[in-house]
């Protein structure tokens, strides 16, 4: 067969690339190769690099113990944005959400809760190293409960924890409302009436509250002879609201039967209550703590001893996450000590 006019192709082999140059040395070309040598990196320290700022650390300590990112940027000196902003800061670093936004402040999340375990202590020391004044490093202690019995009883048991350097933030109102007020992180300590339902807060019985039935000594000698029960029906009444929740309790734990009065009186604070009882205005059910010294002082008479007063149960209720502040376990075992002599 003749030869063809059409060139043969041969397969072309393709020159490898030169590798680049720089000063005379050839640069390695393709993947990095692993380094020899792997700095350690914390469990808590995933999504950066290098130390975590120290301010951003104390700040979510703050708002950690305090429970709010307001309460956090007064203690700190610093504007709420900057605390914000502060703290989506550390959660980005960490990859990870510390608290959960409520409608009153904020609640520590599980890894908020070990997060502080850990800082509290050395953030603590070097506060004390660096001269700072104690109180910014801990926080108040927010109580909360009755009106009535943190002013007749809590008060005077926790005065003394002044000078220990306790700071305390005291409300006061229903037991219902501080719960609520307590889950959303307002609130370290509630003395709640009832126990909490659920098992998200711990409660802690305080103590019995009985209750007497006490007129001023001139009711008292008025009703000697007269059968009491029925009297009292016909005689003013003090009472704390309009339904008579403690008086109508009284009367149907102790003579089993309604009570059919109208209050003379109303007034929503015991301590009004017996202010007006003592002045003669006339007789009511009251708290034995509210009356004692009255009482021990004649001032204020006791109509009746029944075998089996009635009582109401009080619970101490914490906060999760709260213990982190030293001086709310302080506060809590006093107000648990002290019950024992109510």
């Amino acid at each position: 067969m003749p030869p063809s006019n059409t060139p043969v192709r041969c397969p072309v082999r393709r020159p490898c690339p030169t590798p680049p140059v720089e000063g005379g040395r050839r640069l390695r070309v393709g993947p990095p190769r692993t380094p020899r040598r792997l700095e350690a990196v914390s469990d808590q320290d995933t999504h950066g690099f290098g130390p975590v700022d120290l301010n951003l650390l104390r700040t979510f300590l703050a708002v950690h113990r305090l429970g709010s990112f307001t309460a956090a940027a007064r203690q700190l000196g610093l504007s709420q944005s900057t605390v914000t902003a502060q703290i989506r800061a550390l959660e980005k670093r960490l990859g990870r959400e510390l608290f959960e936004r409520r409608a009153h402040g904020v609640a520590p999340l599980p890894h908020a809760d070990e997060l502080a375990t850990q800082l509290s202590a050395p953030l603590d020391r070097l506060a004390a190293i660096t001269g700072e004044e104690p109180s910014r490093t801990v926080a108040p202690v927010f109580l909360a409960g009755p009106a009535e019995f943190l002013s007749e009883v809590g008060l005077k048991v926790l005065a003394p924890l002044v000078e220990q350097g306790v700071r305390l933030r005291v409300a006061v109102g229903l037991t219902e409302p501080l719960l609520e007020e307590l889950r959303a992180g307002r609130h370290d300590l509630v003395v709640a009436t009832r126990r909490p339902r659920g098992r998200t807060l711990h409660a802690e019985l305080l103590g019995d509250e009985e209750f007497v039935l006490v007129a001023a000594p001139v009711w008292a000698e008025r009703l000697k002879g007269q059968e009491l029960r029925t009297a009292l029906e016909n005689l003013p009444l003090i009472a704390y609201a309009e339904d008579l929740p403690i008086v109508r309790r009284y009367w149907r734990h102790v003579f089993d039967r309604r009570l059919h009065a109208e209050a003379a009186i109303t007034f929503p604070d015991l301590r009004g209550v017996l202010t007006a009882v003592l002045a003669g205005a006339g007789w009511s059910v009251l708290p034995s703590y509210l009356c004692r010294t009255a009482l021990a002082s004649g001032a204020l008479r006791l109509l009746h001893r029944p075998e089996d007063p009635p009582i109401n149960p009080s619970f101490l209720v914490q906060r999760p996450g709260s213990s982190i502040n030293p001086h709310v376990t302080i506060v809590r075992e006093r107000l648990l000590a002290a019950a024992k002599d109510w």
